[in-house]
């Protein structure tokens, strides 16, 4: 049975990254999330996400089928429970979401593995943000006020880890995965 990892952290911290670089190491399983929103150009159903009505998310919310789910911008997101407890059964599974949607699943799987990446300082995270120029001054300054709110949750976490330098933060958290194995 493999473990459920849990990354989170503020916008433009590098979680996609790193994610991207742990999936390459072999012997994670990316969990898949649904939404109500429509696939944008280059999205293919059941790999980007599972692409499902307001109607079906609703009804997968009764019958308890996410181990996390928020709703914003007029779009629902969710983790559909089956999927992960699927890929458990032959891979850890890592999911990269929200803090709110983090501490949800905790809740349920108190067995997860919650991780939250953070930036060196604010400053280095609003370089980031500004470096991938796909953000107005605006945006920009509403995501530095959602990292500290997102930041203000890292107690709630099992560990923190720095990614000032990209390479050391991916070892880092596969050291941390294969050390909960020995616990």
């Amino acid at each position: 049975m493999g473990k459920l990892i849990v990354i989170s952290g503020p916008s433009g911290v590098g979680k996609g990254t790193i994610v991207k670089k742990l999936l390459k190491t072999g012997g994670y399983a990316l969990s898949v999330s649904c939404t109500t929103r429509a696939p944008r150009d280059g999205e293919k159903e059941g790999v980007s996400y599972f692409f499902i009505t307001e109607k079906k998310f609703d009804e997968m919310i009764e019958n308890g089928g996410f181990l996390e789910y928020s709703r914003h911008f007029g779009k629902s997101y969710g983790t559909p429970k089956s999927f992960v407890e699927k890929q458990l059964k032959t891979h850890d599974v890592i999911l990269e979401i929200e803090v709110d949607g983090a501490l949800q699943v905790k809740k349920s799987y108190p067995e997860a593995v919650l991780i939250m990446v953070v930036p060196p300082n604010a400053r280095e995270l609003k370089a980031r943000l500004l470096k991938r120029g796909s953000e107005d001054e605006d945006t920009i300054q509403k995501r530095m006020q959602r990292m500290e709110y997102e930041l203000s949750k890292r107690g709630q976490y099992d560990y923190t880890v720095v990614n000032d330098k990209l390479e050391a933060a991916v070892d880092e958290i596969n050291g941390i995965i294969k050390s909960v194995d020995k616990k």
